[in-house]
């Protein structure tokens, strides 16, 4: 059996951390087994969604180093739709029901004040051919309700284990509005069935629409059979709470203009919350041949900011140089160079103001001209090599009985600019004399 999976976002927006988690995890999947991975545009909504975001979506996911093999718009698809909706309506899965938004609140705030959960009662089932008929001569158009079996509904999840899912609680859902269009679930059913979905992976916020959509599915075929379920908990922040507004909108342009790179991000994303260490691949192949759903955590995993940027910096500091090169685009970068800077980088970024310090012009921070003044006189000069800056140190200290960060920090602020970095004895083979010189005495 080919392993067939699908992710798919509705493209009213950009995509954020945990659909990326979620499009991660599908794609790995059918990469690892030789699978088929699709692409499905949730787009029944014509007034929300966009080309635009369409296109940002997949531009996303390339970034990322992702592929498809089939693309699926569901607005080309809708005649499918209405094929299915029909059969349910003949088979008596679909009802068509009247009421107003303000008579379901009214309905729902009355039970809730009675102590009882807002079920919908199906009053509509009890409407007579007339008094539909009386709705629909003034101008009321219904909504369709599926019929809910009020049974318990199992299956095995691929991450939760073994699921018995009680939806007596639950509102027959409503599958089409008053306008005729269609709501997530029947669209969604209809593509999983039609496509040969094998494995859906989302959200734990999706188990009662798994428990749903499962009696949708035996309702129109035996196939639920052929499809698992696999719901992946949902992040927190690092106190396992609900994550903010800010972090759950973070989409991929915060993280390129953050100098996260595209297999650091997919890394971490992929092992966060498993029971594997979390590092650094560099290709979709090495990943995928690490991922496996089993190794997921119940738990919900811990999303940190500082944590990603650690994992960047590792990826960035492991990477072989061929590699960085290409990243930095600019051939001026020599491999000497990066290995002095590596273990100071954290995005590439970075290392363009190294760069600098090197080769550049930077602007020097002087706070003890007298200390610097005496520093300079005693300077090496000629060929500089990895041993100089421990000499001139030495001469440093006897001469001003200095020691520990009170010798060493004005001539780093005054040699780079900044109060860390990689250590001044690489540092300073590549900076040379004469820009030492020149920056010791602030020129």
């Amino acid at each position: 059996m080919t392993v067939i999976t699908r992710f798919a976002p509705s493209p009213t927006g950009n995509l954020h951390l945990g659909n990326l988690r979620i499009a991660i995890a599908n794609a790995l999947l059918s990469h690892s087994l030789e699978g088929i991975f699709i692409l499905r545009y949730d787009d029944t909504d014509i007034l929300r969604s966009s080309f635009e975001y369409k296109r940002s979506i997949a531009a996303d996911l390339r970034w990322l180093g992702i592929s498809w093999n089939q693309e699926i718009y569901q607005s080309d698809r809708i005649s499918m739709y209405q094929e299915a909706a029909d059969l349910l309506k003949e088979s008596g899965y679909l009802y068509p029901c009247y009421e107003t938004k303000e008579d379901l609140e009214f309905s729902r705030k009355k039970l809730l004040s009675q102590g009882k959960p807002p079920v919908y009662d199906r009053s509509a089932l009890n409407l007579s051919s007339t008094q539909r008929l009386e709705f629909e001569s003034s101008g009321r158009r219904p909504h369709w309700r599926f019929k809910l079996d009020h049974s318990l509904v199992s299956w095995t999840d691929l991450i939760r284990g073994e699921q018995k899912y009680s939806i007596n609680n639950v509102s027959d859902p409503i599958l089409i509005r008053e306008d005729g269009t269609f709501l997530y679930t029947l669209p969604s059913v209809v593509d999983d069935i039609s496509l040969g979905i094998t494995h859906v992976i989302r959200g734990e916020d999706h188990v009662t629409n798994t428990a749903v959509q499962i009696q949708v599915i035996r309702a129109l075929s035996e196939k639920i059979n052929t499809i698992k379920f696999a719901h992946l908990p949902l992040l927190t922040d690092d106190s396992g709470g609900p994550l903010s507004k800010r972090i759950n909108s973070l989409g991929i342009s915060y993280f390129q203009d953050f100098g996260i790179e595209p297999m650091a991000l997919c890394s971490f994303l992929t092992f966060l919350g498993t029971s594997s260490d979390i590092k650094p691949m560099y290709d979709l192949n090495s990943l995928s041949d690490n991922f496996n759903l089993k190794n997921v955590s119940r738990n919900p995993p811990k999303f940190n900011e500082s944590d990603l940027l650690s994992l960047n910096a590792k990826y960035l500091r492991d990477a072989p140089f061929s590699m960085i090169l290409e990243a930095l685009g600019d051939v001026k970068y020599n491999e000497e160079f990066w290995i002095v800077v590596r273990d100071n980088i954290e995005t590439l970024p970075d290392a363009h103001y190294w760069w600098e310090v090197c080769y550049g012009i930077i602007k020097p921070i002087i706070n003890d001209s007298e200390y610097i003044s005496v520093a300079l006189d005693l300077l090496p000069k000629g060929d500089w090599d990895v041993e100089t800056f421990g000499l001139w140190v030495k001469q440093i200290k006897l001469k001003t009985g200095r020691k520990g960060k009170e010798l060493f920090q004005p001539l780093r602020l005054a040699i780079t600019g900044r109060g860390d970095g990689p250590e001044l004895k690489f540092l300073m083979p590549l900076i040379g004399y004469d820009k030492t010189v020149s920056r010791l005495r602030k020129k």
